[in-house]
């Protein structure tokens, strides 16, 4: 079949809306009508050649849709389920999926390629192949994946905002929950408050911390860090470090989490300085940051540096517990999206990303 799908054919190129062939799905794989897609910051750092990935590739890794086609032996899901796509597939049965660590799954080992474990594609156009970006590409009508890497929602979830939790929501909520394990009355200092650093204020918060400390230089994000639970905001980090060093008595913070745009020497520098004895830097950015401290900087407060990817969730069960707090109330997520798009303004909405605009920006798929 036919389908348009926005692209980036190299790396500092703009995204581009084309029309590909799309494969049927093979056995256990499904075909997704694609309707709404998150514009994570991963993706400009594909389009911008900050990230590794082979290139020609239909964007996007957050979306949501409905099944509309199956392969052969398909168990997950049947036609007509709706389902978000999850950007770490889980197998289920490697040895990191059965030891509740989905967020490692094998099956993940093909997200710079986008080719599937049979080495073939399933987008294609004059007899090029398309990867799509984590095996996904959701910035399409259509698109083919494992069936490891859906996850059935309830009909009542809006798509718009089912499609974010498949990636920006569990990465910043589990960042602080899971990875960096926030417990109650602790002081939580949150490096960046885009898409996913929001969701790690919201963890942070309904984890207990007294104090959630968020280091911003948007006032826009700052204001609304403030109504998804940030206790104090501050436009750098030295002002920061002053108030938890004047709040815990010199003790300083439990955790810093580490959820900017692009991760620099910096942020990791100002982190490490900004938490206490046995404290923890969590870092969930990416970008070229390097960890230059003196080693002694971590032995002599036993702190503690520690990587995460989808904030370590699983995400079988914690796809579907976000979406059952959302559903419930107990979860923000409307609020996160700022801005909505058409698949024609990609570059447009990733521009407004880059100034600052969005928490999380959009994009409805048309049909």
């Amino acid at each position: 079949m036919k389908t348009r799908a926005v692209v980036c054919r190299e790396p500092g190129t703009p995204w581009e809306v084309t029309e590909l062939d799309l494969d049927e799905p093979k056995a256990n794989e499904v075909r997704i009508k694609m309707m709404a897609a998150g514009m994570c910051h991963s993706d400009d750092h594909i389009q911008k050649g900050d990230a590794p990935m082979r290139m020609p590739v239909v964007g996007g890794h957050e979306g949501a849709g409905i099944i509309d086609a199956v392969g052969e032996g398909v168990t997950r899901v049947k036609v007509g389920d709706h389902v978000v796509c999850s950007f770490i597939p889980a197998c289920g049965s490697c040895r990191y999926c059965s030891t509740g660590h989905q967020n490692l799954c094998d099956s993940g080992k093909n997200a710079a390629t986008g080719e599937f474990p049979d080495g073939t594609f399933r987008f294609h156009q004059d007899g090029v192949d398309f990867g799509g970006l984590c095996v996904l590409g959701t910035f399409s009508e259509h698109t083919v994946v494992s069936e490891y890497s859906v996850i059935p929602i309830p009909e009542e979830l809006p798509f718009e905002v089912a499609c974010l939790i498949g990636c920006g929501v569990p990465t910043g909520w589990g960042s602080a929950v899971h990875a960096a394990g926030v417990r109650v009355g602790q002081t939580a200092v949150i490096f960046g408050a885009g898409g996913v650093g929001m969701n790690a204020v919201q963890g942070a918060a309904m984890a207990g911390a007294q104090r959630v400390v968020v280091v911003d230089p948007v006032q826009f994000k700052r204001d609304k860090a403030l109504e998804f639970g940030a206790t104090h905001v501050f436009d750098n980090a030295k002002d920061a470090t002053d108030f938890v060093i004047e709040a815990t008595w010199g003790e300083l913070a439990d955790h810093a989490i580490i959820t900017v745009g692009s991760l620099h020497d910096e942020v990791i520098h100002d982190a490490i300085n900004i938490v206490g004895k046995s404290g923890q830097v969590t870092i969930t950015a990416v970008g070229n940051g390097s960890i230059k401290e003196h080693p002694g900087a971590l032995i002599g407060f036993q702190r503690r540096i520690q990587g995460a990817i989808f904030g370590a969730c699983n995400p079988l069960h914690d796809v579907p517990r976000l979406a059952s707090m959302y559903l419930n109330g107990k979860l923000k997520l409307d609020e996160l999206i700022t801005n909505r798009y058409t698949m024609d303004q990609v570059n447009e909405g990733y521009q407004d990303m880059l100034d600052g605009k969005n928490i999380r920006g959009i994009i409805n798929i048309e049909h």
